[in-house]
């Protein structure tokens, strides 16, 4: 069977994160208000769930449902060279999986990991960065390289689109899949500004095949230049999108929602609409 290509670089993920000035993350906290948000709508009790996140130490032991309150056993991200994440023996009700996923190499075969972690009628429920996340950066980084070295270096992570993330539950043998985005504008003095706090979240490049030494000092101005032409405001501060997509999806389970069988209706759209 064939590998699939190694695109992130497990180590130096870890690395990345090590070497932080502060463990402060916005995206994190902000990620982890709206899954207490989703969470707390759900009437279900969640006896065995699993909380896999970076800096997961630094987060809640426990969430409020609508039923009760969700204690999490606790998992780190990116802890080690492998992408699976060390999860506890035995199965769970609920697996949570914040800010993981965009970095992992295979990634159906870590959902159908996951999945086979989960009881009948367990719940997946995954928080991954999108596709549009610094799409300004990327464009930026792209125009200086083609201005500074005539072609373009892997400089920003490819990332999922929601339409190609949805489809993974379903390829992982997930039922009733849902598939949302968040979109955020957050805003910055400039790009060097952007690409400082990116390094202060451990955000620098985790790609297996990123540049190996440093950039200049001209291809940076060259992308803070391109960055502030294309994406500035009237009042010259600059915008970066940062997009969400969420996943949820449930083991199949007996006492779950089906859809009728073709012919089974017992009502033609004929009728009702010769009746409107």
């Amino acid at each position: 069977m064939s590998q699939p290509p190694r695109l992130f670089d497990p180590t130096q993920l870890a690395s990345n994160l090590r070497r932080r000035p502060s463990r402060e993350n916005f995206v994190r906290d902000l990620v982890f208000d709206d899954l207490a948000d989703r969470l707390g709508a759900h009437m279900r009790n969640f006896a065995d769930a699993v909380l896999i996140a970076p800096d997961v130490d630094l987060l809640p032991q426990e969430v409020a449902t609508a039923s009760g309150t969700v204690s999490f056993h606790k998992v780190e991200a990116f802890a080690g060279d492998d992408d699976f994440p060390d999860l506890p023996d035995g199965d769970f009700d609920l697996i949570v999986s914040l800010l993981h996923l965009q970095a992992v190499n295979d990634v159906p075969g870590h959902m159908a990991r996951l999945r086979a972690r989960l009881r009948p009628d367990g719940l997946l429920l995954v928080a991954m960065i999108g596709g549009e996340s610094l799409s300004e950066l990327r464009e930026a980084f792209l125009a200086a390289d083609l201005a500074v070295a005539g072609g373009a270096s892997a400089r920003v992570a490819p990332m999922a689109q929601v339409r190609d993330a949805g489809a993974l539950l379903q390829r992982a043998g997930f039922a009733l899949p849902v598939a949302d985005v968040e979109t955020h504008r957050v805003r910055y003095a400039n790009a060097f500004a952007l690409m400082a706090e990116l390094k202060a979240l451990g955000a620098a490049n985790p790609l297996t095949d990123r540049p190996r030494r440093f950039a200049t000092k001209n291809l940076l101005t060259q992308a803070a230049a391109a960055y502030q032409e294309a994406s500035a405001d009237d009042d010259g501060r600059v915008r970066a999108t940062l997009e969400v997509i969420w996943l949820a999806g449930w083991v199949p389970h007996e006492s779950q929602q089906k859809p009728l069988r073709p012919g089974s209706a017992k009502v033609s759209l004929g009728d009702v609409l010769k009746k409107g």
